[in-house]
């Protein structure tokens, strides 16, 4: 499958790139390895299901040391 050109999803990273301890989740912008390593294959509806993913944890304060402000 060739890379995606465009996109109406864009990527959460916000350049802060940096592992939680257990080396699984992205400090800067919540994702997962997996899922910052697939982005660039997931077609937009993929994307959104991790983009409401990141919107439902942010207001989750059990998971707001994972997400960006």
């Amino acid at each position: 499958m060739p890379a995606r050109l465009t996109s109406d999803v864009q990527s959460p990273c916000i350049k802060l790139c940096t592992l939680d301890a257990a080396g699984k989740t992205c400090l800067g912008c919540g994702r997962t390895v997996a899922e910052i390593a697939t982005w660039s294959r997931l077609d937009d509806a993929a994307r959104r299901v991790i983009m409401t993913r990141l919107a439902d944890a942010k207001g989750n304060p059990a998971h707001a040391e994972t997400l960006p402000p």
